[in-house]
């Protein structure tokens, strides 16, 4: 169907600032997909500034915009009738009579939205870059009648009920695959199976990555994609951005990443600390950067799919938060302690049926990942 487009700034004004003061209002964060939420929902806590009293009072249905607004960090306040937000933050009031809050939020989110920010973005510092408003409100609006604005919106709200449906299957699958390690192998923290131990460098092959910004004394370099600690999360590889990097020959040799290595990131929050995925198919000649180990286990004792799980474990966690190098809010281990990791090795028999039956569960999980991004 073909809409009407107009230009942003006929839609939205400026809004009066209001200061929070004395006032008592829930803290209001800004998420890249979720739009605006509590900020004790987000955090389990509340961690705006004790002094709230300069933020800002945005009223629902109002619209926040934050930055980057090139990842979309905007939303329509729907929450609360009343919530205060940093006072960095951008409010504008909606004209109701020709759109619907949400449905801008939506307009203001999607991708012809955020390619249109990032061409217009001025500044040469990544995350600093700055849309100025004149140019934010030129931005063109898809403007359909207020009656099919709400048929839309009824749509995206079906498919997302989908998408939550396709998540929570693909969790419950998850949490089989936990269920299973458990049944075959016990809890790893008392061993009531009795499974022998091994440092981790007796198992594996381990090597920390590449290093941005290094000098290089060749001027032969290749452009080759690489595994940033954004791509490793706690079991399985995030495709969504695969970044490169300009190596040479002899880089690429040391750092090329094979099916069936075992990535794992050296810091982070602590109770992610020592994440680690598999990576069954890496690019041709990927590699990986300094702050994420490859650990190539010997097959013969010890299979990927088993030592991956085994990450997840409150053992291994454990260990690494025993002996990770701690600051503000970030914990970090290095290659001698990854490398003193002790492991429970069952035998190559019970992993071979393990890795097994997690194949089974990942087609599964693959038909439902197949469905959930058809309906996104």
């Amino acid at each position: 169907m073909a809409y009407n487009y107009v230009e942003l700034g006929s839609l939205i004004t400026p809004s009066k600032t209001v200061r929070c003061g004395d006032g008592d209002y829930p803290v209001l964060s800004m998420t890249m997909h979720n739009g605006l939420v509590f900020q004790d929902e987000k955090f389990k806590k509340v961690i705006a500034s004790k002094d709230t009293s300069d933020y800002k009072v945005v009223y629902r249905n109002q619209l926040v915009i934050s930055f980057p607004i090139d990842e979309g960090v905007l939303a329509a306040q729907r929450i609360t009738d009343a919530g205060i937000v940093s006072p960095a933050y951008g409010i504008w009031d909606i004209d109701q009579s020709k759109i619907l809050p949400e449905f801008l939020e939506y307009a203001l989110r999607c991708d012809r939205a955020i390619q249109y920010y990032k061409a217009k973005l001025r500044g040469s510092t990544a995350r600093r870059r700055t849309l100025p408003t004149p140019t934010l409100l030129a931005f063109k609006v898809p403007l359909p009648c207020l009656e099919e604005q709400e048929k839309v919106i009824d749509r995206i709200h079906r498919a997302q009920s989908v998408k939550e449906k396709r998540n929570e299957q693909i969790n419950k699958l998850d949490d089989l695959i936990k269920a299973r390690f458990v049944e075959m192998f016990g809890d790893m923290l008392i061993n009531p199976k009795g499974l022998a131990e091994q440092r981790l460098d007796t198992l594996a092959d381990i090597v920390s990555g590449i290093t941005k910004g290094r000098k290089v004394k060749t001027n032969e370099l290749y452009k080759v994609p690489y595994m940033a600690v954004s791509n490793v999360k706690d079991g399985y590889i995030d495709w969504t951005t695969v970044k490169t990097i300009m190596a040479t020959a002899a880089e690429i040799d040391q750092y090329r990443l094979m099916p069936g290595d075992v990535l794992m990131t050296e810091g982070g929050d602590p109770d992610k600390l020592g994440r680690g995925a598999i990576i069954h198919e890496p690019p041709k000649d990927c590699i990986h950067q300094n702050h994420i180990f490859r650990v190539r286990l010997k097959q013969d004792i010890l299979l990927s799919t088993y030592m991956a799980q085994y990450l997840q474990h409150q053992k291994a966690k454990r260990y690494f938060l025993g002996c990770a190098k701690q600051t503000t809010g970030i914990a970090s281990i290095n290659m001698r302690q990854l490398s003193a990791l002790p492991v429970l090795v069952p035998s190559m028999k019970e992993q071979e049926e393990y890795a097994a039956f997690v194949a089974q569960v990942d087609k599964s999980k693959a038909v439902i990942q197949k469905s959930l991004d058809e309906t996104q």
